[in-house]
């Protein structure tokens, strides 16, 4: 079976819309440190966001800098600055949030300094000479992103319909923020894969990097959930373990393991592309609603 996909997979056209970057801003005084009411573990399962998405988001656009070179699509070129400055925009977002964690007594300077690493050194730039090897290492981060991005749409596309969080009473500031991003990354799903296949398209490289991504997305985010629950200066003896997961994800306030798991073969099919999956009229009628994303429109009309 060949290496290459000789055939792209056909992208659903409708799916695609132009993509901008939105100047939001959320205030985050009045938002709780158990900002779903009652249930600590679900609130720090999903504040790891905050602390992987700032380094991760920078690198991205890091390496889609050096990736812009490459193209030779003009409107994939165009796709790709929208994506960057979206990006852009969620990196710093998420890292806004760190500061009020810290005013609420919980630091999470040790494990993001993890996180930083983890993206500038162990995925950043390597001193390689011109030529192959450099263009192997950028074409690997390609991928890893595109694999990465099939999950940032998953979870885009599940907190857009996780109604459970507002039956719970869920902080709407912090269900703002998660949903706007959430709803951006439904909008550009597309890009990283669009750019994985224009500049390479090996199966065997997005089989391997969706392997590595998977599992580097499961133990920081392990770790971060043990972190934020071990730290919580309001918890005794706070724990966090995949029971914990599975049973919130039972009651609809985080992914089922069955979504998650089931999202596997579809990323890996030779005939996946990411506009089959989601909606982005969804995503669309959700900017249209959002508090941030509104007033980010009246600050620039």
């Amino acid at each position: 079976m060949s290496n290459k996909q000789l055939r792209p997979p056909r992208p659903v056209e409708s799916e695609r819309i132009p993509l901008k970057a939105r100047n939001v801003s959320f205030s985050w005084e009045d938002t709780p440190l158990h900002w779903v009411p009652g249930d600590p573990f679900t609130t720090h399962t999903i504040n790891v966001l905050h602390l992987l998405l700032p380094a991760g988001e920078r690198w991205f656009v890091h390496v889609y800098k050096q990736a812009l070179p490459l193209i030779r699509d003009d409107r994939l070129r165009e796709d790709v600055i929208g994506f960057i400055g979206q990006e852009a925009m969620h990196s710093r977002a998420h890292d806004e949030v760190l500061p009020h964690l810290r005013a609420l007594g919980l630091d999470p300077t040790p494990y993001t300094a993890q996180v930083d690493w983890f993206f500038e050194k162990l995925l950043g730039d390597r001193t390689l000479p011109p030529g192959r090897a450099r263009r192997w290492w950028l074409l690997e981060r390609v991928a890893l992103i595109a694999a990465i991005e099939h999950y940032t749409a998953f979870l885009g596309d599940w907190v857009l319909n996780a109604a459970e969080l507002d039956r719970r009473g869920a902080d709407p500031t912090m269900l703002d923020l998660l949903r706007w991003h959430g709803a951006e990354e439904v909008e550009h799903r597309s890009v990283a894969f669009d750019l994985f296949t224009h500049v390479d398209g090996s199966y065997r490289r997005r089989a391997r990097t969706w392997a590595t991504a998977f599992t580097a997305l499961v133990f920081l985010w392990q770790r971060g959930a043990r972190f934020f629950m071990e730290n919580d200066p309001t918890l005794v003896d706070g724990k966090a373990s995949f029971r914990d997961f599975r049973r919130s994800g039972r009651r609809g306030t985080l992914p089922t393991t069955g979504a998650m798991v089931s999202s596997i073969p579809r990323y890996l099919s030779r005939t996946y592309h990411p506009s089959q999956e989601c909606s982005s009229a969804q995503a669309v009628a959700y900017l249209a609603s959002s508090p941030a994303a509104l007033a980010a429109e009246r600050a620039v009309s």
